[in-house]
């Protein structure tokens, strides 16, 4: 069997400048890339603990041949919030949580030891999705 493993994932954002002050400047992340064509613009981002793991920045559904009624829509579901967004892992956070809620990015959840076996917190970026950091507890 192949191995297979996540090389991207792609999250919606409608300022990609606003959304690299929280990827790159609060949690971390260094872009790799930044590409726009034809009014669409994709940012790469990584973690250099991850140099395989690729976290894309999209405009609003990113098809040419996508009507204005469905970006609209698309546009309208991340200004609500109901888009998903990512999970990452870190070993320590509490010191995470610290370092994103000063640097005054919006708090959905402060840590907390979770029943299924993690200690996590929420953050909002600046499009609206909800970004979580997952610390394994020993």
């Amino acid at each position: 069997m192949d191995d297979i493993k996540l090389s991207q994932c792609f999250i919606t954002v409608d300022d990609a400048d606003e959304a690299i002050v929280f990827y790159r400047d609060a949690l971390g992340l260094e872009v790799r890339n930044d590409v726009g064509y034809e009014g669409m613009r994709w940012v790469i981002l990584g973690s250099p603990a991850q140099p395989d793991v690729a976290v894309v920045l999209e405009t609003p559904l990113p098809d040419p041949h996508a009507s204005e009624a469905d970006r609209e829509a698309v546009k309208d579901l991340l200004a609500k919030g109901l888009l998903r967004g990512a999970i990452f892992s870190t070993e320590d956070v509490d010191a995470t949580f610290e370092r994103i809620r000063s640097a005054g990015f919006e708090v959905l959840q402060e840590p907390v030891d979770q029943h299924y076996g993690v200690r996590d917190c929420a953050f909002r970026d600046p499009a609206g999705n909800m970004i979580r950091f997952a610390q394994p507890k020993v």
